[in-house]
């Protein structure tokens, strides 16, 4: 059973984690919103919460523990972590290797792809020098995927599957996102209706959510704390929607912070899946420095510049 502060801690990882992961998305919604009429933009950010709390990131983390572990049935795939039952227990933990590799896979190939091909502030020395070298990302996904397989194969044939149909969900969320840039052009470019940039904003919002999900397994298997965590994350997003994006932006290193927690959850997710005990609390305490890292270079940059341009 969990205790009361291992609880909070998890859920306030939880809540970091997704308004960090969420910055691009706020910043996206913000810039939308913006160009949108008083009535729709109301309705986002009522609506729109509520969808993206409820449905996104409620469903989806039931849907895949539901879908890992079938014999829980759909109940039993919200409660389980909660449940005395030995055998509730015991599915649980058989089924846990198979989606922690998926998800850490799943995260391992997000880190990679910033690395390498996304433009960023340099926030640590050695990034400037993996940027230039992006044509190496597909070479180094596809040998992060044979080293997984390889180990997965040797421990358990249905985690190399799991690993597999992680890389899967990378490559076609990875599709949408770049879909989605496209449109964002064309709501730039083009005078559309609110009820669609409406539509493009719950679907980037959707498509955005996958990390936080994903990453939430990383904390706990407990479908109501991520489902709480990832709510409140989701509260803040909106509420930096709403009150001032253009004072997070000044932070330019924030995204530095939200990839590199995104790195170490993805290898604790692993090293969880092939049986290397991981304490609970090393995630969130993670979460947390490395954050508070780069939240502390954000400060001293955007210090620096001010005092640059006589501010």
């Amino acid at each position: 059973m969990f205790d009361l502060f291992a609880i909070l801690l998890t859920i306030a990882g939880l809540c970091l984690f997704e308004t960090i992961s969420s910055i691009d998305n706020a910043i996206i919604n913000a810039e939308v919103l913006s160009t949108m009429g008083e009535r729709a933009r109301r309705w986002f950010l009522v609506w729109g919460l509520l969808f993206a709390v409820f449905v996104v990131r409620g469903i989806m983390p039931w849907l895949i523990v539901w879908a890992a572990t079938p014999s829980l049935g759909p109940i039993g795939a919200l409660t389980a972590t909660f449940s005395d039952d030995p055998a509730v227990i015991a599915s649980i933990n058989d089924s846990a290797p198979i989606l922690l590799i998926g998800g850490g896979t799943f995260l391992l190939f997000l880190f990679l792809h910033w690395l390498f091909l996304e433009p960023k502030e340099f926030g640590l020395r050695g990034e400037r020098y993996f940027a230039e070298k992006g044509v190496w990302f597909y070479a180094a996904v596809s040998v992060t995927l044979a080293v997984l397989v390889w180990f997965a194969l040797e421990t358990r044939p249905l985690m190399a599957f799991g690993a597999v149909v992680g890389s899967t969900a990378f490559f076609i969320v990875q599709g949408f996102r770049m879909n989605a840039d496209m449109k964002e052009q064309q709501l730039k470019e083009q005078h559309l209706s609110d009820f669609s940039k409406l539509c493009y904003l719950e679907v980037i919002d959707a498509t955005f959510s996958i990390d936080g999900v994903l990453g939430a397994f990383a904390f706990t298997l407990s479908v109501p704390l991520i489902i709480i965590g990832n709510g409140l994350g989701a509260f803040v997003v909106r509420e930096l929607t709403i009150r001032n994006i253009e004072h997070i932006k000044r932070y330019v290193f924030l995204k530095n912070g939200a990839m590199y927690s995104i790195l170490c959850l993805g290898a604790i997710m692993v090293l969880h899946s092939f049986g290397v005990p991981v304490p609970s609390f090393v995630s969130p305490v993670v979460t947390f420095g490395v954050v508070g890292y780069f939240l502390y270079k954000s400060i001293k940059f955007a210090r620096y510049m001010d005092l640059r341009h006589g501010q």
